[in-house]
């Protein structure tokens, strides 16, 4: 099992150059008012009450102080007091004293979080400051160290997130083990920077929002439709190599529907109005799953019949505020490459097995070889019989066991309706996304009353699994795009290779040499403008197309081409037929880059 963040080294560092942060702050604004100041993923930050704007001038200056107070070696001490002591204390700030206020009554922790039992009120002082706080802390300051801390920059932010309260000025900042760390992290940031999806989007022209079509709904250009395509292709080819079938199913269903499904009563908020059709009422659906249970209850169904397995790639529509939208990561319209499965109760731990190999296979094949599961267990409020849920949650694990894939228990984290695994990829950056779901519904088949019939003539309920592979294609599309920041690996680059002539008397050549590899499958074009080779090679780096040929003529007295990765790496001169080998043996093999 991985370490608890909030129980780690690191986050007692970064707790710990918090409090020294918010020390320097005041020293260099003493009538200035504190608020909270948690660690955070990779980081920390505490909220001020300022006389005025924070520059970055004032950043070097803070970050430079907080150094001065690591040297100092003071101790972290820890006290508990009263609710009166801790007035007396924190007299002059106010968002202390309404902090005190809740921690006295039980109704919130030292951040402004509710919490569910009083906690105790414990400070926390260190040199000149003090704070409210439960830690943990490091033993002293100079176990920070002062090249590893870095102050990143400043953010407004409500009081306690309300906007109607005052505005603070957050100062975020990050702090690591050793200098290397911080130098990692930093290069990583920037590494990040250049792989954004959405500048890359518009670099390599893959897609587009447009305000006139509305936020959240994606455009996808030829460049990134052909991505898309490919993804789709080697998709649906190994859902039909293991059995599953194809269905597809309506953009919108009835009211009633969603009625019986649950969706308008637990699921309303994030649905769009209802359109009137003839005097009732439709609604864009949110989900695929209750269409494929009306397609399971269709026909009376045998044990002979089961397992069932069916896979849509099926456009939902869900609303998302426009504060929260993010590139293709959280949009308002996307596709989600779904699939049910259903099984008697003695399929179901083969089935998960199943399930659970065909996702990894497929992460695997797009380059994502870091993958790490969780297993979210029965909530205290669920649905379904218990001795169901012990089942299906030893079925789960049990299939990563047997997968040998590293995952942390959530106990009590599944939804009411069913256990559930995430799969989660890291990318070339070291980041975490959350990709492939394996979701068990003890719900939908009791709502819609879904039987097969068994071996003794008795209706009996079948186990029905949701399948989220992918997630949404679009936000799988940004990660994809972000894992290789758009330098995608020969079979899924929209153009794989370019052909350039040195001189027009070598563009007949080149188009030979073109029409030669079309025939063979492989995506080229010909770059027949009139700019230099160099130009029309920087170009093609630009674009991030896998491989140049450059033919002038030498290699067209030796029907060869002079090649080259878009990494610069020359192979130099091959025949024809060679390179053509080559790239189809690394679209054959899914080479990742």
């Amino acid at each position: 099992m991985a370490e608890n963040y909030e129980e780690s080294k690191l986050y007692r560092l970064r707790h710990s150059a918090a409090h020294v942060m918010a020390q320097a702050v005041l020293e260099k604004f003493p009538e200035g008012k504190v608020a909270i100041g948690p660690p955070i993923e990779d980081g920390f930050y505490y909220d001020f009450d300022l006389p005025r704007p924070l520059t970055p001038e004032d950043l070097e200056e803070i970050e430079a102080r907080m150094r001065e107070i690591i040297k100092n070696n003071s101790d972290f001490v820890r006290e508990e007091v009263s609710a009166e002591e801790a007035r007396e204390i924190f007299a002059d700030q106010p968002y202390k004293l309404e902090l005190i206020d809740g921690l006295e009554h039980g109704d919130v922790d030292e951040h402004g979080n509710p919490v569910d039992e009083k906690p105790v009120i414990s400070i926390y002082k260190s040199d000149a400051f003090v704070d409210l706080c439960r830690g943990p802390h490091l033993e002293s300051t100079g176990k920070i160290h002062p090249a590893a801390i870095k102050l990143m920059n400043v953010a407004g932010a409500y009081w306690r997130g309300d906007e109607h309260n005052p505005m603070l000025q957050r100062i975020y900042g990050t702090a690591w083990l050793s200098p290397k760390d911080l130098k990692d992290y930093l290069w990583r940031l920037e590494e990040a920077k250049k792989r954004d999806h959405r500048k890359l989007g518009r670099e390599l022209d893959l897609f587009s929002v447009s305000e006139n079509v509305g936020a959240g709904l994606v455009l996808w250009h030829p460049n990134g439709a052909m991505v898309r395509f490919l993804a789709e292709r080697f998709w649906e080819d190994e859902h039909l190599k293991h059995g599953y079938d194809f269905v597809y199913t309506p953009h919108i269903g009835k009211a009633d529907l969603w009625k019986k499904s649950g969706h308008l009563g637990f699921y309303a908020e994030n649905m769009y109005s209802p359109i009137e059709i003839e005097d009732q009422q439709y609604y864009l659906k949110p989900m695929n799953c209750p269409f494929h249970i009306e397609i399971y209850k269709s026909d009376i169904r045998s044990y002979r019949d089961l397992p069932l397995r069916y896979a849509e790639k099926g456009t939902v529509y869900r609303y998302e505020r426009s504060g929260v939208m993010h590139g293709l990561m959280r949009v308002r319209g996307f596709t989600q490459d779904d699939a049910h499965h259903f099984c008697a109760p003695s399929q179901m731990p083969a089935e998960i097995d199943f399930v659970l190999d065909f996702s990894l296979n497929i992460l695997r094949s797009f380059g994502f070889n870091e993958i790490k599961a969780y297993l979210s267990t029965r909530p205290e409020k669920a649905v379904g019989e218990p001795e169901r849920w012990r089942d299906a949650e030893a079925a789960l694990e049990a299939a990563l066991k047997r997968a040998e894939l590293p995952y942390e228990v959530d106990e009590g984290g599944g939804a009411f309706y069913g256990p559930k695994i995430d799969l989660k990829i890291n990318d070339a950056l070291g980041r975490e996304w959350q990709l492939s779901t394996i979701q068990f519904d003890f719900n939908e088949p009791e709502r819609f009353d879904m039987t097969y019939i068994e071996e003794d003539g008795q209706a009996y309920r079948p186990y029905m699994i949701h399948r989220a592979l992918l997630g949404s294609i679009e936000r799988f599309f940004g990660v994809l795009i972000e894992h290789y920041g758009g330098a995608f690996p020969v079979w899924l680059s929209p153009m794989q290779a370019v052909i350039i002539p040195i001189a027009d008397r070598h563009v007949d050549y080149a188009r030979q040499v073109a029409a030669e590899l079309k025939e063979a499958g492989l995506r080229v074009e010909v770059d027949d403008r009139s700019d230099r080779m160099n130009a029309k090679i920087r170009d093609a780096e630009k674009r991030k197309v896998p491989y140049m040929l450059v033919v002038g003529d030498r290699e067209m007295e030796d029907q060869k081409a002079d090649i080259r990765r878009r990494s610069r790496e020359r192979l130099g001169a091959m025949p024809i037929a060679d390179f053509k080998a080559l790239a189809l043996k690394e679209v054959e093999e899914k080479v990742e880059g």
